[in-house]
């Protein structure tokens, strides 16, 4: 074989076998766990609320895990601080974040994050939290207006049922920064109205924080008196602890002045099963992280959202946001077996530990 041809030979095989290999690259993308992705911001507002690092995180993880292997995700917690949360959304599209799930501190103004990330063309996902009059491209969400209702709906019949149909009740909001507060607030608020319920004291609680939520108990016990009140109107289970320790500190029985709540933590479920609490709600985490999760990975992927994965539309001042809204349900002692429980939010063995196994007894969960 002449040098010639030898060369001729040579050069169609190193081709082939480059060709091979950008073949096989280009495969390795294309695979069942969806290969190749981007940098996905995982950016939640605060700790207090046990949700967000015992659900919210790891669900939202696992499943960007599964949909995308090549994704990275890059975590933050801002506890209770908008500052802090702007820091580190600046420092997540510094190190290259192709999209924000951001579940906002302050509301308002997450507004500037929204912005500086439109700046790099990142779209910005709000989770759970509306972001209100800026610019992102997809709203992940539970019904809030009827988390409330759902809450003083529970109420207005516990205290129908002691006798007590007219309340007066205490009401421990929210914090004022958080715009699902307020929605809580407007929905329970409508019914406790429409019931001719009247409110003794009312508050809104800064950062969620259940040790406030206990000094504003303590506040209106002390205005009211131990007997002004026959209910607790608390917006989370959060508050609801705080305001159950402040009965509790002063005497008072809280089996006797029914309390809402909502999240269906742990300590809550558990609270209800002995009498401390009446009810809370449950909002299915799992499938509110799996939705942000869908959505985003398809953003790092360079992908397009498909219109069927957010069916629903949210005004937040700016725009018309496509909107995911999720189920959520009342959860009392008759029926925790059947949803908790039931869903695996919480298995047994959790809910049911030495102090609680009578409880659960009782409740048919074993």
């Amino acid at each position: 074989m002449s040098s010639r041809k030898a060369r001729r030979v040579s050069l169609v095989v190193v081709a082939g076998l480059l060709l091979g290999l950008v073949v096989a690259a280009c495969g390795s993308n294309d695979n069942g766990g969806g290969g190749g992705g981007g940098k996905i911001a995982f950016l939640l507002p605060e700790s207090k609320t046990a949700r967000y690092e015992s659900q919210d995180r790891p669900l939202f993880e696992k499943k960007v895990k599964a949909l995308c292997d090549g994704c990275e995700i890059i975590y933050s917690n801002a506890d209770q601080d908008a500052a802090k949360q702007q820091q580190q959304a600046e420092a997540a599209l510094t190190k290259g974040a192709k999209v924000l799930v951001l579940d906002p501190v302050d509301a308002a103004s997450a507004g500037a994050i929204v912005q500086r990330a439109k700046q790099q063309k990142v779209p910005v996902v709000s989770y759970d939290r509306l972001i209100l009059n800026a610019p992102i491209d997809y709203y992940v969400q539970f019904d809030s207006r009827k988390v409330g209702k759902l809450q003083g709906d529970a109420l207005v019949g516990a205290l129908k049922k002691n006798g007590n149909a007219k309340g007066p009740i205490v009401m421990i909001n929210g914090a004022p920064t958080d715009n699902n507060a307020k929605l809580f607030k407007t929905g329970a608020q409508g019914v406790l109205k429409s019931s001719g319920v009247t409110i003794a004291k009312q508050y809104d609680t800064p950062d969620w924080s259940p040790d406030k939520a206990q000094s504003e108990m303590q506040q209106a016990i002390t205005a009211v008196g131990d007997n002004g009140f026959n209910g607790v109107l608390a917006a989370n289970d959060g508050t609801a602890g705080g305001a159950i320790a402040a009965m509790k500190g002063a005497g008072i029985k809280p089996s006797t002045r029914p309390t809402t709540g909502q999240d269906a933590e742990l300590a809550a479920i558990q609270r209800i099963l002995v009498g401390d609490q009446y009810m809370t709600v449950y909002k299915p985490i799992k499938p509110l992280a799996d939705k942000a999760a869908e959505i985003s990975t398809k953003i790092a992927k360079g992908e397009d959202v498909p219109a069927s994965l957010t069916p629903d539309k949210e005004d937040n001042g700016n725009k018309s946001v496509p909107t995911v809204t999720l189920d959520i349900t009342s959860v009392t002692k008759d029926n925790v077996n059947d949803t908790v429980i039931k869903d695996g939010y919480w298995t047994a063995a959790q809910v049911c530990t030495a102090a609680y196994k009578s409880a659960c007894q009782s409740a048919g969960i074993s």
